[in-house]
Parts: C-alpha cells; structure tokens; sequence
C-alpha cells in the first residue's frame, strides 16, 4: 500500500501541474550564470568534470546541469584524499515535464539503496543556516555519505513534498517556478567511521553555498 506521503506528493505534483498549465507563460525568469562558470577550485580541491550522456540530458529535461568530482591536492592527508561528488540540477522553469527528478527515484534506479535517511543543518561562512537530506546509501558493494536538498529561491530545502509545495506556493505569489537540486556524495572508505564521512560532506557544502546565489537565484 502506498504511503499517505507518497499521496501527497503526487497530488501536489498534479497540482502544480494544473496551476502552471493555466497560468500558461507566466514565469519570470531570473537572469543567472551557468553552471558550468562555478569555482573548480573549493578549498583545498579541483573539480573534474564528468560528462552527463545526451541520453540522460533527453531525460532531464531543459535545465542546466552540472556533474562533477572533486579531488584534493596532492599533499592531503586521511580524510582529506577522498573524493567528493557535486551533482546541481537548475531549472529556470519548472512547467508540465520540466520538473526536477528526485534522488529517491534516480538513485535506486542507479542500483543504489538507502540504508537511512535524516536530515542536518549546518552554517556557511556567510551565517545562513542550511537544512539538507542526509543519507547512507550503498549498491551492495560499497557505501557512500549523502546530502541533498532543493535550493529555491534563498530557501534550502531538505524533502520532496515540501520543494514541489513551495513550487506551487512561489509560482502563485511571485509568478517563479525556478530551482535547483543540489546533491553531494562521498565513498564511506573501509574503515571510516561514518561521520568522517558525513563531516567531509558538509565541509565540502559550506564552501559551496555562498557561491550558489549567482547560479541558483534567490
């Protein structure tokens, strides 16, 4: 039996739906850079790109996105020589099939599972307070450290419903339908302690969110 959560969802989803088709083109679109100019450096790490496939582009939708994975310098130690991977998914607009596609739908269907799921808050250098999904997932062979959310409009966002309620809410009150998924991922090393691995992610992320503004528009 489906969950009352998961209902919820999708009637907030038909919802939505209904309310941009009527409003027809209506949303304001906010002038933003493109992801591809976000810092490959952050902290003491450099980015690489990983190219996302022009299928999965087709599934995505029109949006901009931005796939990559960053590597410390070569004199870090420990904790430190882990990879972290940064996943940010833009939509300027968010009308019927240009909507975001969930982690709890791309990843298990990826073959990862989730072994829990919470969520945390933490600070940035800039005093604002981020509440983000955190969780463990694994493919069976190997564990990684999770954190997502919805990045809409100056809020962060750490569950579904909520994204696709302030979706439906924003498009009424200031005609905007634009946001973002941003998603960080980092290997669980054998051995390491869990929130090593956690305190590695959210490092990675408060070096990040000070810069989202210019691509993600509050």
């Amino acid at each position: 039996m489906r969950s009352p959560r998961l209902w919820l969802i999708v009637l907030l989803m038909c919802f939505t739906s209904l309310v941009l088709h009527v409003r027809g083109d209506q949303d304001k679109v906010v002038a933003s850079r493109p992801l591809s100019e976000l810092n490959f450096n952050l902290g003491m790490r450099t980015a690489v790109d990983i190219p996302i496939s022009a299928e999965q582009l087709e599934i995505l939708g029109k949006g901009d996105f931005l796939n990559r994975e960053y590597h410390s310098t070569s004199d870090a130690t420990g904790s430190d020589r882990t990879p972290i991977g940064l996943y940010i998914a833009y939509f300027p607009t968010q009308r019927t099939g240009q909507s975001i596609h969930s982690p709890q739908n791309c990843l298990p269907g990826a073959g990862w599972t989730f072994l829990s799921s919470g969520v945390t808050e933490f600070t940035d250098d800039t005093g604002k307070v981020y509440r983000v999904g955190d969780y463990l997932i694994t493919n069976g062979t190997s564990s990684q450290e999770a954190l997502y959310w919805y990045q809409m409009h100056g809020r962060s966002i750490a569950s579904d419903y909520q994204a696709k309620a302030y979706t439906l809410a924003d498009s009424i009150r200031y005609g905007r339908t634009d946001a973002a998924l941003v998603r960080i991922i980092t290997p669980v090393t054998p051995g390491e302690d869990r929130n090593d691995a956690r305190n590695r992610a959210i490092t990675f992320a408060k070096q990040l969110t000070p810069l989202l503004p210019a691509y993600v528009p509050n």
